[in-house]
């Protein structure tokens, strides 16, 4: 009982697996670093990561000295919030404004952020607590 037919000189059975041998092959162990990426553009990740390149490279995009005094804070839709931390240096970044904006884009890619949105520092709020009544409060008893 046969199962298959035998040939001669070494041909080999077509159903037969056929092993990578010495040469490269997509079945070898592959570097991590190129399974990441093509999981992120599998999944459609990549506008997802480039933005996310603008908040973990921050301070080597803009630079030390910028990145201290100033934060990312938010990036949709091109428009890059920053929050600074006084009024002299959100003065100081809205006249660099369109250098910072070429340095992000040598750094991170053109389009990625198109536009920027200077903040100031945030102002203390008054109005914390769980009990916390809308209106005045007691300094309507001083006046």
């Amino acid at each position: 009982m046969r199962r298959g037919r035998i040939t001669g000189g070494g041909g080999q059975n077509p159903r037969r697996r056929r092993w990578s041998g010495s040469g490269a092959d997509a079945r070898d162990p592959q570097p991590l670093g190129r399974l990441v990426s093509r999981l992120i553009s599998d999944s459609g990740w990549q506008d997802t990561m480039t933005n996310a390149r603008v908040f973990g490279q921050w301070a080597r995009l803009v630079g030390e000295d910028v990145a201290e005094h100033a934060e990312p804070v938010a990036l949709k839709d091109g428009e890059l919030t920053v929050r600074a931390s006084s009024t002299a240096w959100a003065t100081q970044l809205r006249l660099l404004q369109g250098k910072l904006l070429a340095k992000i884009a040598a750094g991170v890619g053109h389009g990625v952020v198109k536009r920027m949105r200077i903040q100031g520092p945030t102002a203390p709020s008054w109005r914390k607590g769980p009990r916390h009544v809308p209106g005045r409060g007691p300094r309507d008893t001083y006046g």
